[in-house]
This record gives structure tokens, C-alpha cells and sequence, in this order.
């Protein structure tokens, strides 16, 4: 029972923008699931989301922009993002989806899968190539936070 409840756990905490699989699946070990399910109900949870996002951005995104809250905050990431325009774009230019897949593979904050989706959606990447890229990378960062968790990988 208490091995279903961590699953469950893990998989609702990659759900969460912020935390995803880099809070979930360290916390779960922690708490004594096994690593390696750990890893995949971390990266299931953190991949399904992504469609989900997309969804969001298409079409909840421009109603929210009416209340007030949501669109300075959307806004405050816009203005980030375009800060950095000249060096993402030349990323992008030379990289594509293969830099969206290692961006969104760095397990660190604000670089998971909420963060790639926005990135391709904002550069109007291909939907379906912007998803395996993202879960590309999720899948990686899964790995390395897998690892690091585990000891094998200390440089986390």
C-alpha cells in the first residue's frame, strides 16, 4: 500500500510545474520507493503532462490574458524570454529541437517540460517534433536526477 501511495506521489508531484520529476522522484526514493519505479512514475507523469500544456496555450492561454494577475505574469516571461532572443535563436537556428531537448534534459529549476513547452510554443515549433523533443529531455533528466539521487552521480 504505502509502495502505491509514493507511486502515486511521484507521478502527481511531476505533474506540478515547478517541482515535476526533479523534486518527485528524489523525494519518493527518499521515502523508500524503489529508484527504478521511482524514475518512471516521475517521467510518465512529467511526459503527460506536455500535451496538456500545449492544449493550454492554445486555447486557455488567450482567455486568461483578460484577468489581470495572469497577464502580467505571462508577460514578466514573455520579457525574459526576448531578452534572450538573439542567443536562443541562434540555438535554435543551429540546434533546433535537439537544443530544446537538452535545455529541458538540464535537471535544474525552471528548465522541465512546463519551461520547454513554452519555449517551442513562443518559438512555433512543430507541435508533434516539440513533444518527442520535450520528452526527450524529461526522460534524460529523469535519468540524471535518478542517479544523483541514488549517489552514482554526484555533481547534482
Amino acid at each position: 500500500m504505502l509502495t502505491l501511495t509514493l507511486i502515486i506521489l511521484a507521478f502527481l508531484l511531476s505533474l506540478i510545474p515547478f517541482t515535476e520529476l526533479r523534486l518527485a522522484i528524489p523525494l519518493v526514493i527518499s521515502l523508500g520507493l524503489n529508484p527504478i519505479v521511482a524514475f518512471f512514475a516521475g517521467i510518465i507523469g512529467n511526459i503527460l503532462i506536455i500535451p496538456f500544456i500545449f492544449l493550454f496555450l492554445d486555447s486557455l492561454h488567450y482567455s486568461l490574458l483578460k484577468w489581470n494577475p495572469y497577464k502580467k505574469a505571462f508577460e514578466h516571461t514573455v520579457k525574459r524570454l526576448w531578452k534572450r532572443k538573439e542567443r536562443v535563436r541562434m540555438q535554435v537556428n543551429k540546434y533546433g529541437l535537439l537544443a530544446l531537448a537538452l535545455f529541458v534534459a538540464i535537471p535544474l529549476p525552471v528548465t522541465g517540460a512546463y519551461s520547454g513547452s513554452l519555449i517551442a510554443w513562443l518559438l512555433h515549433f512543430p507541435r508533434r517534433k516539440s513533444i518527442l523533443a520535450i520528452a526527450l529531455g524529461v526522460f534524460i533528466a529523469g535519468i540524471l536526477v535518478t542517479l544523483a539521487s541514488v549517489g552514482i552521480l554526484t555533481i547534482f
